[in-house]
């Protein structure tokens, strides 16, 4: 029964995003409807408390079934329309559906509240949009809303998880030492693979493989600091179990390949291949940017994981970590092979690697 309820109430990290950004969709909502019902009410809550329970319990129940229509059914419909198009789309339909739900709203309170017969209630808001300039108001105020909920989903969907609400904060002004686990993860043998695609072919092929391997990356807490061509970055804080993570979110990524593999092989031939760097060290990370804000992570760290994955390639082996990492995960001694010290270009003096058997 457990395994059953585990299965049945697990949710991906991605997925668990999304309907965060659901829930923030329906209180923002809400929250708005009851300023909008204060302010036309400046002497206070309107008479009827019970009626303004009624109304903003199910101004959320709505708000959240547009939040998920916004999240996931939309995002996936529209995927491939271009920016304008998609924003356009996703305002006519909502400002629709959501005159729709003003229209309800009201014709309810008027008959339960104000006890207006059904036929008298129609009539008075036919009036009350034709001679009051309501349906002008209503659109203004729907279509403010919108913006902001497109420009928040938009936002979150430019940076990772966690990075944009940084930026907000201004926790990166003035940057800051923090010790983190940095991975390089890039595409074994690109550019035979480039050659044999060609130039369009092989973007998409690369669009397919990040895909995969960011949502191993956000499964497992990671913060996605750059895409490089075929290449991802990411980072962890450092903790114990995060170490953990950051394993286990290589294997999750070979697992996603795995279960897309037919698609892979329909679509392009090939199913991508992998290496992976890792090491765990001091990285500076603060805000850089004029017009574009984005946070940046320097250091030697930085420095030498790329050199690790470079390694990877001149050692043939997929998977690479350096010393101090193998030092911080609880591993048996199957699960990695030690390769010595290698001698790091652009590092004064060897580094001792491993490499994991996973």
């Amino acid at each position: 029964m457990k395994l059953l309820k585990s299965k049945l109430f697990h949710f991906s990290s991605v997925t668990k995003f999304r309907i965060k950004s659901v829930l923030y969709i329906g209180i923002f909502w809400t929250i708005t409807d009851y300023i909008d019902v204060l302010l036309r009410n400046p002497q206070g809550l309107p008479k009827h408390t019970n009626s303004l329970a009624i109304r903003e319990s199910f101004i959320f129940i709505v708000s959240l079934i547009m939040g998920y229509l916004f999240v996931f059914k939309f995002r996936r419909l529209l995927k491939n329309a271009p920016l304008w198009l998609n924003f356009l789309l996703k305002s006519v339909i909502l400002l629709g559906s959501a005159l729709l739900i003003t229209f309800i709203i009201t014709y309810v309170s008027n008959v339960v509240i104000l006890g207006q017969s059904y036929h008298k209630a129609f009539e008075s808001i036919i009036n009350y949009v034709l001679y009051k300039d309501w349906l002008l108001q209503k659109i203004l105020y729907w279509l403010i809303i919108f913006f902001i909920t497109q420009l928040f989903l938009l936002i979150n969907e430019k940076y990772s998880p966690g990075v944009f609400m940084d930026i907000l904060m201004g926790r990166y002004i003035q940057p800051k030492i923090e010790k983190r686990i940095v991975m390089f993860m890039d595409l074994k043998d690109s550019t035979p693979i480039a050659e044999k695609l060609g130039h369009q072919v092989y973007f998409k092929f690369i669009r397919d493989f990040i895909y995969q391997a960011s949502l191993a990356v956000i499964e497992f807490n990671g913060r996605i600091y750059q895409y490089v061509g075929d290449e991802i970055i990411a980072s962890w804080v450092f903790e114990k179990n995060n170490t953990r993570k950051c394993m286990d979110t290589v294997i999750e990524c070979r697992r996603n390949i795995q279960k897309n593999s037919e698609y892979f092989r329909r679509e392009y031939g090939i199913v991508p291949e992998f290496r992976v760097g890792i090491h765990l060290g001091d990285v500076t990370v603060g805000e850089i940017g004029v017009i574009k804000k984005d946070l940046a992570m320097s250091g030697d760290t930085m420095n030498t994981t790329a050199r690790i994955r470079s390694a990877a390639n001149e050692l043939n082996h997929k998977f690479i970590v350096s010393k101090i990492f193998k030092d911080n995960i609880n591993l048996e001694e199957w699960q990695f092979e030690s390769l010595g010290r290698v001698d790091l270009k652009g590092k004064g003096e060897g580094i001792e690697l491993f490499s994991l058997k996973i």
